[in-house]
């Protein structure tokens, strides 16, 4: 018999609608029940119930200032010609005064409070006083904060499905509590599985060989469980195993609320989800029309009696993320009472176009930054197991089932994981890779708080057409123009013809080609590309790389079409020295930093100016004014020289004045 593959296409209502219908069935779709916990512990948890005041707030009447508490009929007639002596404390006749600091309680004679700097008082000191005088009176309940005058027993402090402040802390203790109705926290069983996974404990020991891969989904969906509110348990890595899987999914469902089970959720030869989840229950979808996280699995387990809801998680680790922020968080959210988390949102223009699987709906990843009083959107790269975009991301874009994408310049919804201040002091870069813009990125946040540059990589041309069109702050470039062998400034006027700009140096670098330890192929220079025996990886098409590259190519009269690999296009510098390092490729064009990050050979071949283009008015702007210091900085400037390869004699010379 042939083996079953279940992998299905469900539009994302539709395997929520499936999910939840189970649910409701299993009878799992309620908030889950209430336990008391120590205010102290409580931070961050959801009421389960109502809390009414149990004590009034304040619970007597208090004075609510330093002075001297009277009855206000006593006062009566006070003037500077006729002032009233009282005695401390009250004669036989009750007339009299009694001292009070801030939130004493009021005597139940006393019906005000006189200020102390409102009267003169004998001795030292107003609390050894013997009497007082007033120079005008004090209307009743003056200064005095009477009986629940902020909340009252019996009133209702907080509602029940609230997630608890510090403040929220105070209030419940100050209406005479000591614990609190909380939702019980939901359980979550987190189960690896992958024969080829390590821990990172071992990883971080021994190193990685190959065919291994670091476990490391399992820290980031217990960090997203802990955040939504539930407690996470992270199972042993499970090796491929039927029987393994089988039995350590269902010692997880006897103890947990919620099982996710990450990889194995496609439909290869060891992917074996699926079927343990038809085995111990339901498989109600396998499969979204979501990308990244196509391959989702939703089911019902059932266990010793219980019915326990189970997802199974893609391996790649962008496919992971989004599924827990997709699944996981809206079930949690359920069962603490909790709407479903809604992102802050903003309207930004996409800075390039988006082209995208018509069947899916498709969740890209995207940096934001404001730019001439608009918000721009710059896609991160798309892959699921682009680990960068988790980290670099601002928000999230979403492509519905049936658009085919967005164009470039088009208006878009992003929701944001970043706050929104943060936006605002988010300098946006787009252009040519640069190792140096990431040390800047970390200088600029050690020295401005607050402040962040984002790069996009989009190559130097790239760069450039950004900054015209207004979708970016700067623009790293490197271009060669073959004909004058200036680097820069020929295409700034040609891309930028009419816009005023400054073109800084960031610095000098070494351009040269890049191989294996050893120089195993024996590579001397360009002419060797031609090889058969060699594997080359290129840059993309725009980028300054392949721009020196095929203007060396035709100096040297070699055609492009006889390089194996020159069709193979990688982003950034170490992109092309990752593919020299793992052996994907012999030989690339990078710079000599990033061979020297891989511990890879280098054979230089031109030293190049790699140039900031930055629109004038945004130069001269004191909000610029971070990022224009720091190429004068001495630790920058170090930290920059300190790279292989890289020269900062001319690090923020302005090399032209460019406009009208």
């Amino acid at each position: 018999m042939g083996r079953r593959i279940y992998l299905e296409d469900v539009p994302l209502e539709e395997a929520w609608t499936r999910f939840t219908r189970a649910l409701t069935e299993a009878g799992l779709d309620a908030p889950f029940p209430g336990e008391w916990v120590p205010l102290e512990q409580a931070l961050g948890r959801v009421t389960a119930e109502p809390i009414w005041a149990r004590l009034s707030v304040p619970p007597y009447a208090a004075a609510a200032m330093d002075g001297f508490a009277v009855r206000a009929r006593d006062t009566a007639g006070a003037t500077e010609t006729q002032p009233r002596v009282l005695p401390v404390p009250p004669g036989p006749d009750g007339i009299g005064a009694c001292y009070v600091d801030t939130g004493d309680p009021l005597p139940p004679w006393a019906d005000a409070v006189v200020p102390v700097e409102q009267v003169q008082f004998d001795g030292e000191a107003p609390e050894r006083a013997t009497r007082i005088t007033l120079y005008q009176p004090v209307p009743p309940w003056a200064n005095v904060r009477p009986v629940a005058e902020d909340i009252a027993a019996a009133e209702l402090v907080l509602p029940a499905n609230h997630r608890l402040r510090p403040v929220d802390l105070g209030v419940i203790a100050a209406c005479g509590y000591a614990t609190v109705p909380v939702r019980r926290q939901p359980r979550v069983a987190i189960l690896p599985t992958g024969t080829e996974l390590i821990p990172p404990e071992e990883a971080a020991a021994r190193g990685v060989r190959p065919g291994e891969l670091i476990e490391f989904n399992s820290l980031v969906l217990a960090a997203q469980v802990r955040e939504w509110g539930g407690l996470p348990t992270r199972f042993p890595i499970v090796p491929d195993d039927f029987e393994r899987l089988l039995e350590a999914t269902r010692e997880a469902a006897r103890t947990h609320d919620l099982v996710l089970i990450n990889a194995g959720s496609s439909a290869g030869s060891e992917d074996f989800t699926a079927r343990v989840v038809s085995t111990l229950g339901t498989l109600l979808v396998h499969g979204v029309a979501v990308r990244p996280g196509h391959p989702v699995i939703l089911g019902i387990l059932r266990v010793d009696g219980r019915s326990v809801p189970v997802i199974g998680v893609p391996g790649f680790p962008v496919s992971a993320a989004l599924t827990g922020e997709i699944f996981v968080e809206p079930l949690l959210a359920r069962w603490l009472g909790l709407p479903p988390r809604r992102r802050p949102r903003l309207d930004a223009v996409l800075t390039r176009k988006l082209l995208s699987p018509l069947g899916d709906e498709e969740w890209v990843r995207v940096t934001v930054g404001r730019v001439g009083g608009r918000y721009v959107a710059a896609p991160l790269s798309r892959g699921a197991g682009v680990l960068s975009s988790l980290v670099r991301a601002d928000g999230i874009l979403r492509i519905p089932r049936f658009v085919e994408g967005y164009d470039q310049g088009e208006t878009v919804a992003v929701e944001l994981y970043t706050d929104p201040e943060a936006i605002e002091g988010t300098i946006l870069a787009i252009g040519s890779h640069d190792m140096a813009l990431d040390l800047m990125a970390q200088f600029l946040a050690e020295r401005w708080p607050g402040r962040r540059l984002r790069s996009a990589n989009a190559g130097s041309l790239g760069g450039l057409i950004a900054l015209r069109r207004g979708e970016c702050h700067l623009a790293g470039t490197h271009l060669l123009d073959p004909e004058s062998g200036e680097y820069n400034l020929p295409y700034v006027r040609r891309y930028l013809a009419g816009v005023p700009v400054v073109v800084v140096t960031l610095a000098h670098r070494e351009q040269g080609l890049i191989v294996a330890p050893g120089n195993p192929k024996g590579i001397r220079d360009l002419r060797d590309l031609a090889r058969p025996d060699v594997r080359f990886v290129n840059r993309q098409r725009g980028a300054g790389t392949r721009v020196l590259l095929d203007y060396s190519l035709q100096r040297l009269g070699i055609d492009p079409a006889s390089i194996p690999g020159y069709d193979r296009e990688e982003l950034t510098h170490l992109a092309v020295a990752a593919a020299v390092a793992s052996g994907r490729a012999d030989v690339g064009l990078g710079i000599r930093a990033a061979a020297a990050a891989m511990g890879l050979d280098f054979l230089p071949l031109a030293l190049e100016r790699y140039d900031l283009v930055i629109p004038q008015d945004l130069y001269e702007d004191p909000w610029f004014r971070p990022l224009r210091e720091l190429l004068h900085d001495s630790r920058f400037r170090a930290a920059v020289a300190a790279l292989p390869g890289y020269d900062v004699r001319a690090m923020g010379v302005e090399v032209a004045r460019l406009g009208p």
